[in-house]
């Protein structure tokens, strides 16, 4: 057996399609375009790579946007004061602070600054709360992706048994309650967790967001599970790969996503997706 893929870079290119049609509607009708920003702190490499892609995305779907680029010594207070401008722009629908910050300012702090309904991220305690509950129109990027991946390709959630390796709070812990909201019996693993190939091997839906190479091998898989990889590292020779040794598990899942191209793009589509719920909920207001 060979495993289907998964095609991230596909379904976020549908995601985007509809988006973009509906930002052109939103136009037409509020006379606006809806817009994001982005709060950037310091120089980081890596961050000034993502900002371009989301960026880039907001020129492709329609909307307006916006970047915010603090130097790395700024205070605490002068972040928060970027946040709080944002708060009050009427044309600024969602935005975010990219992660991470530098050393020094409290992320957790910074981040309850920013208000639920603007939260594009949907980081803030508000929205882990609602998520909890199974509310709210604002998701966090990568695990609404993931859920979106497994509709499009048609993937039942409810009744299946899913186990979610990692429990960060941008990845691990909201995925499970997207999926437990979805119906699925869900297992949370961790790096505590006692004998891990067994709890791996429970399940029909096994999504691994731990950033370790080669974590999940073919043993670890249930026959025919559907595996969806979010880890994003670099092997021995510096290739990108995921947590998922994907040749050994290509022959025992029935899909699987890749690296890079599965989980990766949908992070993007589902901010942009994000975004255009934040303004049509404003304007609906």
């Amino acid at each position: 057996m060979s495993a289907e893929i998964i095609d991230g870079k596909l379904v976020a290119a549908y995601v985007r399609s509809k988006v973009k049609e509906e930002a052109a509607a939103f136009a037409d009708r509020y006379g606006r375009a809806p817009g994001l920003a982005v709060i950037r702190v310091g120089d980081d490499p890596a961050s000034a790579v993502y900002v371009r892609n989301k960026m880039k995305a907001c020129d492709e779907v329609g909307f307006f946007s916006k970047t915010l680029h603090l130097p790395a010594d700024s205070a605490e207070d002068e972040v928060i004061a970027a946040v709080e401008e944002l708060n009050s722009v009427i044309s600024i629908d969602a935005f975010l602070v990219q992660l991470p910050l530098p050393k020094g300012l409290n992320e957790k702090r910074i981040l309850s600054y920013v208000k639920r309904e603007k939260d594009a991220d949907a980081f803030c305690s508000l929205d882990a709360g609602h998520l909890k509950l199974g509310g709210g129109n604002i998701l966090p990027c990568t695990p609404a992706g993931i859920m979106e991946l497994l509709s499009y390709y048609g993937i039942q959630v409810a009744g299946r048994e899913c186990t979610v390796v990692g429990r960060s709070d941008i990845v691990g812990r909201p995925m499970a309650a997207l999926l437990l909201a979805a119906d699925a019996t869900v297992t949370i693993a961790h790096s505590r967790t006692t004998d891990l190939p067994a709890v791996t091997r429970r399940a029909d839906i096994l999504v691994s967001a731990v950033g370790k190479a080669g974590l999940i091998t073919a043993d670890m898989v249930k026959p025919g599970a559907v595996v969806i990889d979010v880890g994003m590292n670099r092997n021995a020779e510096g290739k990108l790969c995921g947590d998922v040794d994907f040749a050994g598990v290509s022959e025992v899942a029935s899909y699987i996503t890749p690296v890079p191209g599965g989980v990766g793009p949908m992070t993007v589509a589902m901010l942009m997706r994000n975004t255009m719920n934040a303004a049509l909920a404003a304007s609906d207001e």
